[in-house]
């Protein structure tokens, strides 16, 4: 397949997804410190809640510190944010099926896991088409 023309349908995808596994994490991130979306400490494993030395909103407070970092690194750095994100959602989806609770967020954890690791797929194939030197600038070397 011509070059020109996978790059052209690989950066639109690789685009769309880096906005939402760098951006989504950061706005969960940025609600754990207000819980708009949801009330976040529903979903900590209640046996690791009681392991905690801090408060169960101290401890969502600094899960989403993590994940704006991890949101900003996927921004800057696609392929190694990406891994992040994924090990990120892997691991919560064990910690909910561990509790036995919110077993479909769970799931959904795993299916976004499974999408992050597409995405840094996808990440290494755009990175070779912006590292490739076009022909036109090859003939000039």
């Amino acid at each position: 397949m011509d070059t020109n023309l996978t790059n052209q349908k690989v950066t639109p995808v690789f685009t769309i997804l880096r906005l939402t596994y760098g951006l989504v994490p950061i706005v969960a991130g940025l609600d754990k410190f207000t819980n708009l979306l949801t009330d976040w400490k529903q979903y900590l494993n209640p046996t690791m809640a009681s392991l905690l030395p801090f408060s169960p909103a101290t401890f969502m407070m600094i899960v989403g510190v993590i994940e704006i970092i991890a949101g900003l690194i996927v921004l800057a750095r696609p392929i190694i944010g990406g891994y992040i994100v994924m090990a990120w959602l892997a691991l919560i989806a064990l910690t909910l099926i561990a509790s036995g609770n919110y077993l479909d967020v769970a799931v959904r954890d795993l299916v976004m896991a499974i999408g992050a690791f597409s995405f840094v797929q996808i990440a290494k194939v755009a990175q070779t088409y912006k590292e490739e030197p076009t022909h036109h600038e090859m003939a000039f070397q």
